[in-house]
């Protein structure tokens, strides 16, 4: 078995979804509500937990929905329920953002309406990208190799740890 190249632990994750979750409330302070869309599996399972503390420690009203995509074929984009975005805050959230790619081609049912503004959320930014995409919260940003992917060690609803491959 080969020894992974762990970058974050679950401790530290656990600090930096935290700390996503206060940038977003900060940055959202004077919204209503806001609407938080994970890109299926991970992405999902961090925006569940951004969620549960921005319930904690602010009174945004939050909806989360879920955007399911063929992360290599991504052209069809799935919404886990239709909703009118316009107007809205949305943020876009997945657990690494690696070419940029996967998060540009979710964003494309949205762009059928007039969001307020569209944020995006990431527990690990790459920085080499090769989609015109940054990203508004960062857990964790790093340089790596055009060769390097980041993944991220999901079991069930726990976040494990992210590590170079």
């Amino acid at each position: 078995m080969e020894s992974k190249n762990v970058i974050l632990t679950q401790d530290v994750i656990e600090k930096k979804i935290k700390r996503i979750a206060y940038e977003i409330y900060e940055h959202n302070s004077e919204e209503h509500d806001i609407i938080l869309a994970g890109i299926w599996d991970r992405g999902t399972i961090l925006a569940e937990k951004i969620v549960a503390i921005l319930k904690e420690i602010s009174p945004l009203q939050i909806k989360l929905i879920e955007l399911k995509l063929d992360k290599q074929h991504p052209d069809k984009v799935q919404i886990s329920e239709s909703l009118d975005f316009n107007g809205k805050v949305v943020i876009l959230v997945d657990d690494v953002a690696n070419s940029g790619r996967t998060m540009l081609y979710a964003l494309k049912p949205l762009l059928e309406f007039l969001p307020k503004k569209i944020q995006t959320a990431v527990l690990v930014d790459r920085k080499h990208k090769s989609f015109p995409l940054s990203v508004d919260f960062v857990g964790y940003s790093l340089s790596t190799t055009l060769q390097e992917m980041v993944m991220v060690d999901v079991v069930g609803e726990e976040i494990l740890s992210a590590y170079l491959q």
